[in-house]
């Protein structure tokens, strides 16, 4: 690949993205509504009407298109409506971008997420059998809420007939990196306040993905031509939540961890501005088709990712007089750290 364009690829994940295909040599363009300080290119869009941005479409190698409002945050009426519109609008103007370029890209990775599936702890979701969510008796409806938006941004994907463009839908997991403000960092933050224990009664699934083989598979996916369509990218092996966090109080050499009840979820979300879906929710979520046609994971297990990830958030958070204490990490000692490149 020698030009990639990220639409809306500001947000961590995006910057994962970026980072990588950079380092390799790659033209990067990202575009964003607000300027960034970034190494590669920078282009704005507002994510609804066509300008400038679509040059950078026509003749690119491929187009990764990760918009969308952030679901963190309260399900207000307001946030719902522009939660849906970022996601539909976006993906329908790009559709409508490639189809106007002369030479479209050959092949666009669409956003899209693991939580369209079904709230479950019987069996794994992948992307054959998985069950569709939006039907499970006793949910929140804010649960429900999250499954209408997930359909209908793949619907919006789908709807576009682009002969020319081969296109691959990305129902990601959680994206774990050790980089500041992402979901790791917040996990981990519980963790080093004595908090991080079960959330919740612990049985639900936690789906996740290390962000070394997250950006593996979407490289893996930029060449792979027969594969198209919704593809799950996620690790092999997710875990119940108590065994989730218990993982990263070992990591980090921690092995206690207050646990947080129902009740104490839903305050704190109230008071964060978020909502307990993004907790409780079963995602029990495995990639059957990336491992049905060879793709192989780095980090398949949770225990060695979390070591993993906390011998860098340590390397990247801590001041080298913090780590000049003689006290070796627990991923120092368990060999951690060895695959923290891209491949």
């Amino acid at each position: 690949m020698d030009k990639i364009v990220i639409l809306g690829g500001t947000g961590q994940v995006g910057t994962i993205l970026a980072r990588s295909f950079h380092r390799k040599g790659c033209e990067v363009i990202v575009t964003g509504r607000h300027p960034v300080k970034v190494p590669w290119r920078f282009v704005r869009w507002d994510g609804r009407t066509l300008g400038d941005w679509t040059a950078e479409i026509d003749g690119t190698d491929a187009v990764i298109n990760l918009a969308g409002r952030s679901v963190n945050c309260r399900y207000t009426q307001k946030n719902r409506r522009l939660i849906t519109e970022s996601r539909v609008a976006s993906t329908l103007l790009l559709a409508e971008a490639i189809r106007r370029t002369s030479r479209p890209p050959p092949v666009w990775l669409q956003a899209a997420t693991a939580t369209i599936y079904s709230h479950r702890y019987d069996a794994p979701n992948d992307e054959i059998a998985g069950i569709i969510g939006g039907v499970e008796p006793d949910v929140p409806e804010t649960w429900r809420f999250s499954i209408d938006v997930a359909t209908a941004w793949e619907r919006a994907a789908f709807a576009s007939v682009l002969p020319a463009t081969r296109l691959v839908v990305l129902r990601s997991a959680m994206v774990m990196s050790p980089d500041r403000g992402g979901v790791f960092d917040t996990l981990l933050r519980l963790v080093r306040f004595g908090l991080g224990g079960r959330q919740g009664h612990g049985r639900q699934y936690v789906s996740w993905i290390h962000e070394t083989d997250f950006v593996r598979a979407v490289e893996w996916l930029l060449k792979k031509q027969a594969i198209s369509g919704p593809i799950n990218l996620c690790s092999p092996n997710p875990l119940p939540n108590a065994e989730f966090m218990a993982a990263l109080r070992r990591a980090w050499g921690i092995y206690f961890g207050l646990p947080s009840t129902g009740w104490m979820l839903e305050i704190g979300a109230f008071f964060l501005r978020t909502e307990t879906e993004l907790i409780l929710k079963s995602r029990r979520v495995v990639p059957g088709l990336l491992d049905q046609n060879g793709f192989r994971f780095n980090f398949p297990d949770w225990p060695e990712a979390a070591q993993d990830l906390v011998y860098r958030w340590r390397s990247v958070h801590f001041r080298p007089k913090e780590n000049e204490t003689g006290i070796i990490p627990a991923s120092d000692r368990n060999g951690a750290g060895t695959k923290s490149g891209p491949f």
